[in-house]
Protein backbone atom coordinates (compact mmCIF):
# COMPACT_ATOMS: atom_id res chain seq x y z
CA UNK A 1 0.00 0.00 0.00
CA UNK A 2 3.18 2.14 0.99
CA UNK A 3 4.67 1.83 -2.43
CA UNK A 4 1.06 2.13 -4.60
CA UNK A 5 0.89 5.49 -2.15
CA UNK A 6 4.51 6.60 -3.46
CA UNK A 7 3.32 6.13 -6.80
CA UNK A 8 -0.01 7.55 -7.14
CA UNK A 9 1.68 10.48 -5.33
CA UNK A 10 4.80 10.60 -7.66
CA UNK A 11 2.65 10.15 -11.39
CA UNK A 12 0.59 12.91 -9.86
CA UNK A 13 3.58 15.27 -9.19
CA UNK A 14 5.36 14.60 -12.69
CA UNK A 15 1.34 14.87 -13.77
CA UNK A 16 1.34 19.00 -12.70
CA UNK A 17 5.85 19.40 -12.70
CA UNK A 18 5.97 18.84 -16.73
CA UNK A 19 3.74 21.39 -17.61
CA UNK A 20 5.08 23.83 -15.01
CA UNK A 21 8.15 22.98 -16.44
CA UNK A 22 7.96 23.95 -19.97
CA UNK A 23 5.84 26.99 -19.17
CA UNK A 24 8.73 28.54 -17.08
CA UNK A 25 11.26 27.64 -20.23
CA UNK A 26 7.99 29.31 -22.52
CA UNK A 27 8.61 32.26 -20.19
CA UNK A 28 12.39 32.30 -20.25
CA UNK A 29 12.69 31.95 -23.79
CA UNK A 30 10.22 34.96 -24.27
CA UNK A 31 11.73 37.40 -22.13
CA UNK A 32 15.12 36.43 -23.98
CA UNK A 33 13.50 37.13 -27.08
CA UNK A 34 12.08 40.56 -26.22
CA UNK A 35 15.85 41.40 -24.55
CA UNK A 36 17.67 41.12 -28.18
CA UNK A 37 14.55 43.58 -29.46
CA UNK A 38 14.55 45.68 -26.94
CA UNK A 39 17.99 46.02 -26.82
CA UNK A 40 18.62 46.07 -30.76
CA UNK A 41 19.80 42.73 -31.63
CA UNK A 42 18.51 40.72 -34.33
CA UNK A 43 16.14 37.78 -33.10
CA UNK A 44 17.51 34.12 -33.91
CA UNK A 45 21.11 35.61 -33.99
CA UNK A 46 24.26 33.56 -32.63
CA UNK A 47 25.41 36.84 -30.55
CA UNK A 48 23.91 39.93 -29.48
CA UNK A 49 25.72 42.91 -31.01
CA UNK A 50 23.65 46.31 -30.43
CA UNK A 51 22.61 48.36 -33.23
CA UNK A 52 22.42 51.33 -31.50
CA UNK A 53 23.52 52.78 -28.46
CA UNK A 54 21.85 51.49 -25.10
CA UNK A 55 18.76 53.42 -24.11
CA UNK A 56 21.00 55.06 -21.56
CA UNK A 57 23.15 56.69 -23.85
CA UNK A 58 20.61 57.58 -25.92
CA UNK A 59 19.31 59.33 -23.24
CA UNK A 60 22.29 61.30 -21.81
CA UNK A 61 23.39 61.95 -26.23
CA UNK A 62 19.75 63.30 -26.84
CA UNK A 63 19.23 65.84 -24.15
CA UNK A 64 16.43 68.42 -23.89
CA UNK A 65 15.31 69.33 -27.12
CA UNK A 66 14.79 73.51 -27.54
CA UNK A 67 13.31 75.39 -30.54
CA UNK A 68 15.71 77.21 -32.07
CA UNK A 69 15.61 81.26 -31.10
CA UNK A 70 14.84 83.61 -33.95
CA UNK A 71 16.55 86.92 -33.67
CA UNK A 72 15.36 90.24 -34.65
CA UNK A 73 17.19 91.82 -37.08
CA UNK A 74 18.47 95.28 -35.73
CA UNK A 75 16.67 97.03 -39.01
CA UNK A 76 13.50 95.96 -37.03
CA UNK A 77 14.43 96.99 -33.61
CA UNK A 78 13.33 99.89 -31.91
CA UNK A 79 15.91 102.03 -33.21
CA UNK A 80 16.21 100.34 -37.02
CA UNK A 81 14.72 102.04 -39.62
CA UNK A 82 11.80 99.51 -40.00
CA UNK A 83 10.93 99.46 -36.37
CA UNK A 84 10.98 103.17 -36.34
CA UNK A 85 7.71 102.57 -38.46
CA UNK A 86 5.95 99.15 -37.29
CA UNK A 87 6.48 100.29 -33.39
CA UNK A 88 3.90 103.66 -33.40
CA UNK A 89 1.53 102.09 -35.92
CA UNK A 90 0.83 98.89 -34.22
CA UNK A 91 0.27 100.94 -31.24
CA UNK A 92 -2.45 102.96 -33.34
CA UNK A 93 -4.52 99.84 -33.43
CA UNK A 94 -5.84 100.14 -29.83
CA UNK A 95 -7.90 97.10 -27.91
CA UNK A 96 -11.39 99.37 -28.73
CA UNK A 97 -10.53 98.26 -31.97
CA UNK A 98 -10.45 102.14 -32.77
CA UNK A 99 -7.27 103.93 -34.36
CA UNK A 100 -5.45 106.40 -32.38
CA UNK A 101 -4.33 109.30 -34.07
CA UNK A 102 -1.35 110.48 -32.15
CA UNK A 103 0.13 106.93 -33.33
CA UNK A 104 -0.89 106.64 -36.26
CA UNK A 105 0.86 109.95 -37.40
CA UNK A 106 3.86 109.62 -35.53
CA UNK A 107 3.81 106.22 -37.90
CA UNK A 108 3.28 108.18 -41.15
CA UNK A 109 6.30 110.27 -39.87
CA UNK A 110 8.69 107.55 -39.53
CA UNK A 111 7.47 106.17 -42.86
CA UNK A 112 8.25 109.68 -44.82
CA UNK A 113 11.82 109.43 -43.34
CA UNK A 114 11.75 105.91 -44.98
CA UNK A 115 10.55 106.98 -48.30
CA UNK A 116 12.37 110.23 -48.63
CA UNK A 117 15.67 108.76 -49.66
CA UNK A 118 14.09 106.47 -52.81
CA UNK A 119 14.17 108.97 -54.62
CA UNK A 120 11.95 111.90 -56.61
CA UNK A 121 8.93 109.51 -57.32
CA UNK A 122 8.00 110.01 -53.85
CA UNK A 123 8.65 113.36 -53.41
CA UNK A 124 4.97 114.62 -54.47
CA UNK A 125 3.71 111.46 -51.79
CA UNK A 126 6.16 112.60 -49.19
CA UNK A 127 5.51 116.37 -49.22
CA UNK A 128 1.79 115.80 -49.57
CA UNK A 129 1.64 113.31 -46.88
CA UNK A 130 3.62 115.41 -44.62
CA UNK A 131 1.50 118.33 -44.87
CA UNK A 132 -1.55 116.33 -44.16
CA UNK A 133 -0.08 115.02 -41.16
CA UNK A 134 1.13 118.35 -39.85
CA UNK A 135 -2.86 119.45 -40.33
CA UNK A 136 -4.01 116.58 -38.82
CA UNK A 137 -1.23 117.23 -36.05
CA UNK A 138 -2.63 120.52 -35.35
CA UNK A 139 -6.25 119.22 -34.57
CA UNK A 140 -4.64 116.41 -31.87
CA UNK A 141 -2.82 118.92 -29.83
CA UNK A 142 -4.83 121.81 -30.65
CA UNK A 143 -8.03 123.10 -28.58
CA UNK A 144 -10.18 120.30 -29.55
CA UNK A 145 -8.04 117.88 -28.77
CA UNK A 146 -10.14 116.26 -26.52
CA UNK A 147 -12.39 115.10 -29.65
CA UNK A 148 -9.28 113.95 -31.74
CA UNK A 149 -7.70 111.43 -29.83
CA UNK A 150 -8.82 108.64 -32.19
CA UNK A 151 -10.71 107.85 -35.49
CA UNK A 152 -13.74 106.99 -33.96
CA UNK A 153 -14.24 109.92 -31.94
CA UNK A 154 -12.83 112.31 -34.25
CA UNK A 155 -15.54 111.33 -37.18
CA UNK A 156 -18.42 111.16 -34.12
CA UNK A 157 -17.32 115.01 -33.39
CA UNK A 158 -16.92 116.53 -36.79
CA UNK A 159 -20.36 115.00 -37.64
CA UNK A 160 -21.91 116.41 -34.68
CA UNK A 161 -20.31 119.64 -35.37
CA UNK A 162 -20.67 120.20 -39.04
CA UNK A 163 -18.12 119.86 -40.36
CA UNK A 164 -17.84 117.43 -42.63
CA UNK A 165 -17.76 117.98 -46.15
CA UNK A 166 -20.14 116.70 -48.92
CA UNK A 167 -19.49 113.46 -50.33
CA UNK A 168 -17.47 114.30 -53.62
CA UNK A 169 -17.50 118.00 -53.30
CA UNK A 170 -13.84 119.42 -52.69
CA UNK A 171 -13.70 122.77 -50.10
CA UNK A 172 -12.53 125.48 -52.01
CA UNK A 173 -9.09 125.64 -49.49
CA UNK A 174 -7.66 122.51 -48.50
CA UNK A 175 -6.43 123.62 -46.07
CA UNK A 176 -9.65 123.73 -44.19
CA UNK A 177 -10.30 120.21 -45.00
CA UNK A 178 -12.17 118.26 -42.20
CA UNK A 179 -9.96 115.74 -40.23
CA UNK A 180 -11.88 113.01 -41.44
CA UNK A 181 -11.56 114.08 -45.02
CA UNK A 182 -7.24 114.45 -44.36
CA UNK A 183 -7.38 111.33 -42.75
CA UNK A 184 -8.86 109.49 -46.09
CA UNK A 185 -5.81 110.82 -48.35
CA UNK A 186 -3.47 109.55 -45.99
CA UNK A 187 -5.23 106.50 -45.73
CA UNK A 188 -4.99 105.88 -49.13
CA UNK A 189 -1.21 106.78 -49.78
CA UNK A 190 -0.83 104.23 -46.90
CA UNK A 191 -2.53 101.52 -49.31
CA UNK A 192 -0.29 102.58 -51.87
CA UNK A 193 3.13 102.26 -49.76
CA UNK A 194 1.85 98.79 -48.59
CA UNK A 195 1.76 97.23 -51.70
CA UNK A 196 4.74 98.76 -53.04
CA UNK A 197 6.72 97.42 -49.92
CA UNK A 198 4.82 94.28 -49.88
CA UNK A 199 5.99 93.44 -53.61
CA UNK A 200 9.32 94.49 -53.47
CA UNK A 201 9.53 92.03 -51.17
CA UNK A 202 7.92 89.27 -52.18
CA UNK A 203 9.05 89.65 -56.20
CA UNK A 204 10.91 86.56 -57.38
CA UNK A 205 13.87 86.48 -59.39
CA UNK A 206 13.66 87.32 -62.88
CA UNK A 207 10.14 89.01 -62.39
CA UNK A 208 9.18 92.73 -63.19
CA UNK A 209 11.10 95.49 -61.11
CA UNK A 210 10.25 97.54 -58.53
CA UNK A 211 9.58 100.44 -60.82
CA UNK A 212 7.38 98.02 -62.18
CA UNK A 213 5.48 96.84 -59.32
CA UNK A 214 5.44 100.21 -57.26
CA UNK A 215 3.49 101.66 -60.01
CA UNK A 216 0.99 99.09 -60.50
CA UNK A 217 0.48 99.37 -57.01
CA UNK A 218 -0.11 103.20 -57.29
CA UNK A 219 -2.51 102.88 -60.60
CA UNK A 220 -4.47 100.50 -57.98
CA UNK A 221 -4.18 102.78 -55.07
CA UNK A 222 -3.99 106.06 -56.23
CA UNK A 223 -4.16 106.45 -59.92
CA UNK A 224 -8.33 106.64 -59.76
CA UNK A 225 -8.44 109.90 -57.49
CA UNK A 226 -5.75 111.97 -59.38
CA UNK A 227 -6.01 114.06 -62.27
CA UNK A 228 -4.54 113.15 -65.32
CA UNK A 229 -1.68 115.35 -65.27
CA UNK A 230 -0.71 114.10 -61.76
CA UNK A 231 -1.25 110.05 -63.30
CA UNK A 232 0.98 111.16 -65.93
CA UNK A 233 4.16 112.49 -63.99
CA UNK A 234 3.63 109.75 -61.82
CA UNK A 235 3.98 107.05 -64.93
CA UNK A 236 6.57 108.58 -65.97
CA UNK A 237 8.50 109.59 -62.38
CA UNK A 238 8.20 105.36 -62.07
CA UNK A 239 10.62 104.72 -65.43
CA UNK A 240 13.67 106.31 -63.11
CA UNK A 241 12.51 104.20 -59.56
CA UNK A 242 15.26 102.73 -57.56
CA UNK A 243 16.14 99.26 -58.25
CA UNK A 244 15.15 96.26 -55.34
CA UNK A 245 18.78 96.49 -54.10
CA UNK A 246 18.10 100.15 -53.05
CA UNK A 247 15.06 99.21 -51.20
CA UNK A 248 16.25 96.40 -48.98
CA UNK A 249 19.67 98.56 -48.41
CA UNK A 250 17.90 101.17 -46.35
CA UNK A 251 15.03 98.81 -45.23
CA UNK A 252 17.43 96.44 -43.53
CA UNK A 253 21.03 98.10 -43.68
CA UNK A 254 23.87 95.47 -43.42
CA UNK A 255 21.46 92.51 -43.70
CA UNK A 256 21.13 89.44 -46.19
CA UNK A 257 18.82 90.10 -49.18
CA UNK A 258 16.78 86.95 -47.36
CA UNK A 259 16.48 88.88 -44.43
CA UNK A 260 15.99 92.30 -45.78
CA UNK A 261 12.91 90.60 -47.82
CA UNK A 262 11.46 88.98 -44.45
CA UNK A 263 11.55 92.11 -42.69
CA UNK A 264 10.11 94.09 -45.29
CA UNK A 265 7.55 91.79 -45.62
CA UNK A 266 6.90 92.14 -42.04
CA UNK A 267 6.76 95.72 -42.13
CA UNK A 268 4.11 95.67 -45.11
CA UNK A 269 1.91 93.50 -43.29
CA UNK A 270 1.75 95.97 -40.26
CA UNK A 271 0.83 98.85 -42.56
CA UNK A 272 -2.13 96.33 -43.89
CA UNK A 273 -3.48 95.44 -40.42
CA UNK A 274 -3.42 99.62 -39.84
CA UNK A 275 -5.28 100.17 -43.53
CA UNK A 276 -7.71 97.23 -42.81
CA UNK A 277 -8.91 98.42 -39.80
CA UNK A 278 -8.82 102.11 -40.67
CA UNK A 279 -11.20 101.14 -44.17
CA UNK A 280 -13.49 99.35 -41.97
CA UNK A 281 -14.03 102.52 -39.35
CA UNK A 282 -14.24 105.02 -42.53
CA UNK A 283 -16.91 102.29 -44.13
CA UNK A 284 -18.60 102.26 -41.44
CA UNK A 285 -19.10 106.06 -41.08
CA UNK A 286 -19.91 106.28 -44.38
CA UNK A 287 -16.73 108.64 -44.97
CA UNK A 288 -15.07 106.90 -48.03
CA UNK A 289 -16.66 108.92 -50.77
CA UNK A 290 -15.68 112.50 -48.52
CA UNK A 291 -12.74 112.70 -51.20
Amino acid sequence: MGVALLTQVSRRYFRHAIPLAVLSLLLLYLCARSFRVVSGCRSWAQSCNPEGPPPVQVRRQSGPLEAPKWKEPPCEGPQGVLGRVMEPFRASLNPEGDVALSQYLAGWRALVRFLTPLGSIFAFATDEASAKVTALEARVHGPEAAHYSSLAAMAAWERRAGLLERPGVAPRDPARSSGSRTLLLLHRALRWSQLCLHRVAAATPGGPDAGVQCGDAYRTALAPHHPWLVRQAARLAFLAFPGRGRWLGLACPGAGETEARAALARAAATLEAVYNRTQGLLAERGLLGLA
